[in-house]
């Protein structure tokens, strides 16, 4: 088992039109995950800025927050201090590569994670182009489409890959032996997805220890 196992894709909150968990930390304790970066439900189904004010007030240095970020064209880029934003482009209707998400994430200069139903590799082969230092976590990507995810992983050096729904055979194992363990991060979505079954994978990855801790702690990204 890996020494420090960190989540870079957990909800917190309540889930509409499902009995979920609001709080993380209890699953979290039974799968032994020692920290989570959390995105507010909120943001994502409701209110951005409630939401993320509701991430504001964690006290708990195991939740890391992991605001949602709306980029506004009349409105100053947010003051926050934070590892990573997360971006919704087709759930909040914006444009990832428009000019006001530019220079919002040019400014803020942190990652940004980003789900792939959220995105397309073209949109994410412009934002290369254009912010060729901004650091991107892929979400969900899920394992029928590794051609395409390994082909912007090619092209992108800044692009690293959660790997919670890279569910099938040896799939980490082929993105660890083509672009390093340190480009894959461990995430799982939950409560909205399963939890179990990416620690599952984690524990029985074919790969060196120090591989598997890399991506448990977050690959090079976190």
């Amino acid at each position: 088992m890996p020494g420090l196992i960190v989540d870079a894709h957990r909800l917190i909150g309540p889930v509409p039109f499902d009995d979920l968990p609001e709080d993380p930390r209890p699953e979290m304790d039974r799968l032994g995950v020692h920290r989570a970066y959390v995105t507010h439900t909120l943001s994502l189904y409701s209110d951005a800025r409630a939401g993320n004010e509701a991430l504001a007030v964690l006290d708990d240095p195991r939740l890391v927050p992991v605001p949602v970020l709306l980029p506004q064209p009349f409105e100053p880029v947010p003051d926050w201090d934070v590892p990573m934003v997360r971006l919704c482009p087709v759930r909040h209707r914006f444009e990832l590569t428009g000019p006001t998400t530019l220079r919002w994430l040019a400014e803020l200069g942190i990652t940004a994670a980003i789900d792939f139903d959220e995105t397309s590799p073209g949109q994410l082969l412009t934002l290369a182009r254009e912010l060729p230092g901004q650091r991107v976590l892929l979400l969900n990507p899920g394992y029928r489409r590794l051609r395409a995810i390994a082909e912007l992983m090619a092209e992108i050096p800044n692009l690293w890959l959660e790997i919670g729904t890279v569910n099938t055979q040896r799939g980490v194992e082929w993105l660890a032996g083509h672009f390093g363990a340190q480009r894959l991060v461990f995430g799982t979505g939950a409560p909205v997805m399963d939890d179990c079954g990416p620690r599952f994978l984690l524990d029985h990855l074919d790969l060196p220890e120090s591989d598997i801790a890399l991506i448990a702690s977050g690959g090079g990204l976190l």
